[in-house]
């Protein structure tokens, strides 16, 4: 007995030995594996980075970073409903490069619509404006089209909306056979509202007409994104430099242009106004139609 006393803690010792052996060599497979996939993920990344080109974004969201294309993907518009879950820190670089001198089209604008001389303003007149009709003119709201109709590209707009307590802002699309006086009510639209009460802001977008959030802070620029080709219109808080809404896999058919409206009051006076910002930078060539 005493000699089986004596082996039993040797047996177990070895024992001990021969489990942290196989744990330690167990280990040592796991991190193999584990820095074959992080390899792994970091030839994807490469090769991503790769197909992206030249732009390239640096985001906040969690799962994804540094590519303009990757953005497009992450940014589904029925989840980003609130500002604070994607703020895009290299949006103003990238964007600022893309910003154009859109001016207004007096044209089409509605007769309660006062436009400044360098047609990069709008107010509402409290008494409609005797002007001659024409069939691009909007008459049933406060709306005016920017000039530019985009055929193509990226491009990027500023608005100043913080002289407005209920505005609307985005893009309207000619059909594919217009000579650029199509009727303003057949016009495609896509909108993003902005509603101010007090200090709270709410926010709204059409098509469907579904609100995105509520704020409860002033609103100053909104800027609006749209690459023509991939069929996006993103609106951005500019001062925040955070996503508001993107609009996603639009099938364009004929030229987009930029679309402004304010909100014609019911009773009394409104001196509402909106502003189209100066680029930051010189406007790069784009292909505009006549």
């Amino acid at each position: 007995e005493g000699c089986g006393s004596q082996k039993t803690p040797e047996m177990l010792l070895q024992r001990l030995n021969v489990l942290g052996k196989e744990n330690m060599n167990k280990l040592k497979e796991s991190e193999v594996r584990l820095s074959e996939q992080i390899c792994g993920l970091q030839r994807i990344t490469a090769e991503l980075e790769k197909k992206c080109g030249d732009y390239t974004l640096a985001l906040d969201c969690p799962f994804f970073n540094r590519s303009e294309s990757l953005l497009r993907q992450c940014l589904e518009p029925a989840q980003i409903t609130d500002l604070s879950l994607c703020l895009v820190t290299g949006m103003s670089r990238m964007l600022n490069i893309l910003q154009r001198a859109v001016t207004l089209d007096p044209k089409t604008a509605h007769p309660c619509l006062v436009l400044s001389e360098d047609l990069r303003s709008v107010s509402l007149r409290n008494v409609q404006q005797d002007i001659p009709g024409s069939p691009g003119r909007f008459v049933f709201g406060a709306t005016v089209l920017g000039v530019e109709g985009f055929t193509s590209g990226r491009h990027y707009w500023e608005v100043d909306v913080e002289k407005a307590t209920k505005w609307q802002l985005g893009i309207s699309e000619d059909s594919a056979s217009s000579d650029g006086d199509l009727p303003a009510a057949s016009r495609d639209k896509f909108l993003l509202t902005g509603s101010v009460m007090g200090t709270d802001y709410t926010f709204w977008v059409f098509p469907p007409l579904k609100r995105v959030f509520l704020r409860g802070e002033q609103m100053h620029k909104v800027g609006v994104f749209l690459d023509r080709e991939y069929g996006q219109v993103a609106f951005y808080d500019v001062t925040n430099r955070s996503l508001i809404y993107n609009f996603s896999s639009l099938a364009f058919r004929g030229a987009v242009r930029p679309i402004f409206s304010l909100c014609i009051p019911s009773g009394g006076t409104s001196s509402d106004s909106l502003s189209i910002c100066f680029p930051h930078v010189s406007p790069c060539d784009v292909n505009v139609s006549p």
